[in-house]
C-alpha cells in the first residue's frame, strides 16, 4: 500500500487501547486538558514493591495519580466515551508502576487472546490499553507499552519527526491482565533501566499519553487527552506527568549470552542422491548493554546469534525489476534504530549479514542525539541498482563499516541532523555523508530536507561483471517533501533526485538515475459513532520520473478513495493511467487496484485484494496484461489457537497465451499454553508454470517448493529465551524434458537458548 495517507497513520497510531474498573477507586483528576492549555499532574513516589498480578491491592495505588480517559477520538470526535477507563501511575526508585481499570458493561463480549509478544497484527484485533511516555519532555519521541485483558505485551518507539513506530524494539518489563464482572484490570512494571531520560537531581517531567482500543462494530479509541484533527502531530498532544525524582537505572547493565545449535542435512546430487547428514555447529555469542548515563546507552556483541525463527514474509518476486525490501528483526540492530532513520533509507542494517563484531552507541543529552555504529561483517552484500532496474551480489570477504549520526533539535519540533556511512575492504569502499531537516512550520504542516554525497570504487571483476565503473566514482541525492495534514485536507509536494553514480551500499537504494516530481491532493470526511461511516477520503496522486537525460521513465495519474465503516471494514480502491519507459519503449498502463479487510468477530480478520490492469514483461520486453490476487484470513479459536491463512496469485499474458502464472500460500498454525510459550508450524507452498515458447530464453516450465517450519518457543522475556525448531525445504520441476517429483532438498534441526541478565 502507498504511503500517501498520513492522517490514515494518524488512525493507525491511535487504534489500541481498553480496561477495567474498582470501585474502590475513584478518579480524583479529570482530562489532562482543560482550556486549550495542558495540566501538569504530579505522580506520587511509594516505598512500596508491588505485586504485579493484576489485583491493585496495594496500598501504593490507593494513592496513585489518577487520570481518567474520559474522551472519544474516533469514530466520534472528542465526545464522551461509551465506558469508563482509568488510568493509575505511581513509582519507586527502579520502577515505573501503571494500572488501567476498564469498565465493561458486557465483559463477555470482551476480546482477548494468548498470543506471543509483539504478535501486532493479531494483537490489534483484541481489547486493549496503551500509553506513550516521553520521557525527554520533547515532543518528538517516546516509548510505547501496549497490553490486552490476558497480559501479553507489545512494546515498540514512536519517533515523530520520522514517522516511524516500530514494534521490533524491545523492553524486559512485567505485566498481567485479568478479566472481571465488570471489565478488566492491566497491572504493568517497568523497570528504569529499560527506558532512557536525563541523567537529573532536579524533578522530572515527563510527556505522557493513555489510549484504549474498544474494538466491537467498529474499533472504538479513548483517550486522556481530546485529540485535535487540525494537528499533524501527535505527541505535541500529549499530557504532563512530574514528580519523578532520585529514580535510578540501577547499575544499568544487561548481559544476553547465548548458545546455538543447529544441524543442516543436504541432499547431494540432488535429486537422487541420498540426504547426507550436516555437522552440528555450536555457536556461543553474547551481546551487552551498558547505560553509561539513563539516556546514553553502549552496546556491543561478539560472535552475535542472529539466527531468525521467523521465515521471512512471503513475496512474489516473478517479473520484478528492483530489489525486495525484508525489514530488520534482529535485536542487536533494533537499539536506537530510529536514530538512524532519515527519509532517504541510508542506513538499512540487513545489509550486515555474519557479523564478527559490533559496537553501537546512542543516546540523546539536552538537545542533541547521537548514534554511531561499527561492525566487521563476513559478507558483503551489494545491491547495483540503476532507472530501469537493479541486480544484487554477495562476496565473501572481511568488511569493516561504520556509521555516524547526529542530530539537534530546534524550535518547537523541529531537527538538523549529520549523517555519515563507510563501508571498505581490501579493494572496495563506499562513503555517503549528507545533512537533512525536519521542520514543523505550523501545527499541520511540515517540511522535509535531505541532501547526499557518495564515493564508492568497486573491485574490478565485479564492476565489470555487474557493468559498473572501474574506478571510484561519485553520486548525489536530493530529497525534499512539503506536506499539510488537517482535519479535512491534506495535500503534499515531493522532489527527489538521484544521480546514475549515487550508491548508498550501508543502506536500502534499489533506484538511482531519476528525478522525481509528486503531488498528493485529498478531501478527508469524518463519520460519526453507530453510523455506516466511520472514515472516507478520497483525492488524486500524480508523479513524474525522469532520468538524467530528461528522458520520461515513468509517470502516473492516480483517482483513490479509501473508506472506514460498520464491522471495521476498510476498503480502498485506485484508478491510475501509468506510463513506464523500460528497454527503449514507453509503455501505457491502465490500472485497477482494490483491497478490503474486514473483522467482524472476535479474533476473525478477512483481507483481499486485486491488481488488475496493463503491465510490462521485463523478460520478454512487451506489453502484458496483469492479474494479481490477494486473499486471508486470521481465525482464533477460543484464546489458545489461532490459523492464519493467505495466499497469492499472479497472472501475466498476453494475446498469444499467458506468460506465466505463479502463486503462493501459506498457512500459519500456533498453539499459545500462555503468554510465554507456544508452539507453531508454517507451511509455505510456491508454484510458477511458464510458458517456454513465450520466452526469448530456456526456462523451466513449472517450479515447485514446498517450505515447512515447527517451531516450540518459550520466553520468559525477549531475551531469555527456549528455541527449539526444524525446517526443510523440497523442489519440484519440469524443464527440457526433465521432470523432477517434489523432492526433499535439506533439513536443519536448531535449538538456541538466551538468558538476559539485568542489574
Amino acid at each position: 500500500m502507498r504511503l500517501r495517507i498520513i492522517s490514515a497513520a494518524f488512525l493507525v497510531f491511535f487504534s489500541l487501547t481498553s480496561y477495567s474498573y474498582s470501585k474502590e477507586l475513584k478518579p480524583t483528576f479529570g482530562l489532562l486538558f482543560n482550556a486549550g492549555k495542558t495540566n501538569v499532574l504530579r505522580v506520587s513516589f511509594t516505598e512500596e514493591k508491588i505485586k504485579i498480578d493484576g489485583r491493585l491491592n496495594e496500598a501504593a495505588w490507593k494513592k496513585a495519580l489518577k487520570i481518567d480517559l474520559p474522551n472519544e477520538f474516533f469514530p466520534g470526535y472528542n465526545i464522551p466515551a461509551p465506558v469508563k477507563t482509568i488510568c493509575l501511575i505511581t513509582y519507586n526508585r527502579n520502577y515505573l508502576y501503571i494500572a488501567f481499570i476498564a469498565y465493561d458493561p458486557e465483559p463477555h463480549k470482551i476480546r482477548a487472546h494468548l498470543m506471543d509478544r509483539d504478535a501486532v497484527q493479531t494483537f490489534i484485533l483484541d481489547d486493549h490499553v496503551y500509553f506513550t511516555i516521553d520521557t525527554f519532555n520533547d515532543e518528538r519521541r517516546a516509548f510505547e507499552f501496549r497490553v490486552n485483558p490476558l497480559g501479553v505485551q507489545v512494546d515498540g518507539l514512536l519517533s515523530e519527526t520520522e514517522g516511524y513506530e516500530d514494534f521490533s524494539w524491545d523492553a524486559i518489563w512485567d505485566s498481567k491482565g485479568k478479566i472481571t464482572v465488570e471489565g478488566y484490570i492491566v497491572e504493568i512494571a517497568i523497570p528504569f533501566n529499560q527506558l532512557r531520560f536525563p541523567k537529573s537531581r532536579k524533578t522530572q517531567t515527563w510527556g505522557f499519553f493513555a489510549f484504549r482500543s474498544y474494538p466491537r462494530n467498529v474499533r472504538y479509541r479513548f483517550s486522556s487527552l481530546p485529540i485535535d484533527r487540525n494537528k499533524s502531530c501527535v505527541l505535541c498532544q500529549e499530557g504532563k506527568i512530574t514528580g519523578f525524582q532520585g529514580i535510578s537505572p540501577g547499575l544499568n547493565l544487561e548481559f544476553d549470552p547465548t548458545l546455538t545449535f543447529s544441524r543442516t542435512d543436504e541432499r547431494t546430487g540432488f535429486p537422487e542422491g541420498p540426504m547426507e547428514a550436516g555437522k552440528v555447529k555450536t555457536k556461543p555469542g553474547i551481546t551487552g548493554r551498558w547505560g553509561i548515563t539513563p539516556n546514553l546507552i553502549l552496546n556491543g556483541t561478539v560472535n552475535p546469534d542472529f539466527s531468525q525463527v521467523e521465515a521471512d514474509a512471503a513475496q512474489l518476486d516473478v517479473n520484478v525489476r528492483f530489489a525486495l525490501y525484508y525489514p530488520e528483526k534482529r535485536p542487536f540492530f533494533l537499539e536506537g534504530a530510529d536514530f538512524f532513520l532519515t527519509p532517504l533509507k541510508i542506513v538499512f542494517t540487513r545489509t550486515v549479514a555474519d557479523p564478527l563484531w559490533g559496537m553501537k552507541l546512542t543516546g540523546k543529552v539536552d538537545k542533541n542525539a547521537l548514534g554511531v555504529f561499527v561492525a566487521q561483517d563476513r559478507i558483503n552484500n551489494l545491491i547495483f541498482p540503476s532507472n530501469q532496474g537493479s541486480e544484487s551480489t554477495s562476496l565473501d570477504e572481511n568488511l569493516y563499516g561504520g556509521v555516524f549520526r547526529y542530530r539537534r533539535d530546534i524550535g518547537k519540533g523541529s531537527t538538523i541532523g549529520v549523517i555519515y556511512t563507510g563501508r571498505m575492504s581490501d579493494d572496495y569502499y563506499n562513503h555517503v555523508a549528507g545533512f537533512d531537516g525536519f521542520f514543523r512550520l505550523s501545527k499541520s504542516k511540515v517540511l522535509r530536507l535531505q541532501y547526499m554525497f557518495s564515493q564508492t570504487d568497486y573491485p574490478d571483476d565485479i564492476a565489470e561483471k555487474f557493468g559498473q565503473k572501474k574506478e571510484a566514482f561519485k553520486g548525489s541525492a536530493v530529497y525534499a517533501q512539503f506536506h499539510h495534514d488537517s482535519k479535512n485536507w491534506f495535500y503534499e509536494l515531493k522532489y527527489e533526485r538521484l544521480s546514475p553514480d549515487f550508491r548508498a551500499d550501508y543502506g536500502f537504494i534499489p533506484r538511482v538515475d531519476y528525478e522525481k516530481f509528486l503531488g498528493n491532493f485529498q478531501r478527508k470526511i469524518w463519520g460519526k459513532r453507530k453510523k455506516w461511516l466511520s472514515f472516507l477520503d478520497f483525492g488524486i496522486k500524480a508523479y513524474r520520473i525522469t532520468d538524467h537525460e530528461y528522458r520520461l521513465t515513468d509517470s502516473s495519474i492516480d483517482l483513490y478513495i479509501d473508506y472506514l465503516g460498520p464491522l471495521q471494514l476498510e476498503s480502498s480502491l485506485d484508478l491510475m493511467k501509468n506510463k513506464e519507459f523500460y528497454n527503449g519503449f514507453t509503455y501505457d498502463e491502465d490500472i485497477l487496484q482494490w483491497f478490503f479487510s474486514l473483522k467482524p468477530l472476535s479474533g476473525t480478520q478477512f483481507y483481499g485484494g486485486t491488481i488488475f490492469g496493463d503491465a510490462v514483461d521485463y523478460t520478454g520486453f512487451r506489453a502484458a496484461k496483469r492479474l494479481l490476487l490477494t486473499s486471508g484470513a486470521q481465525f482464533n479459536v477460543g484464546k489458545h489457537f489461532s490459523v492464519n491463512l493467505r495466499n497469492d496469485f499472479e497472472r501475466l499474458y498476453i494475446k498469444e497465451g499467458e506468460i506465466y502464472k505463479a502463486n503462493i500460500a501459506q498457512a500459519k498454525f500456533i498453539y499459545n499454553f500462555n503468554i510465554r510459550t507456544f508452539i507453531r508450524a508454517i507451511v509455505q507452498y510456491r508454484y510458477i508454470d511458464r510458458n517456454p515458447p513465450l520466452y526469448p530464453m530456456p526456462v523451466e516450465d513449472k517450479v515447485k517448493t514446498f517450505f515447512t517450519q515447527f517451531l516450540f518457543s518459550y520466553k520468559i522475556n525477549p531475551q531469555t529465551v527456549l528455541f527449539i525448531g526444524y525446517s526443510d525445504n523440497y523442489l519440484g520441476f519440469s524443464a527440457f524434458k526433465t521432470n523432477v517429483d517434489m523432492t526433499q532438498k535439506n533439513r536443519t534441526f536448531f535449538m538456541k537458548m538466551g538468558y538476559a541478565w539485568t542489574r
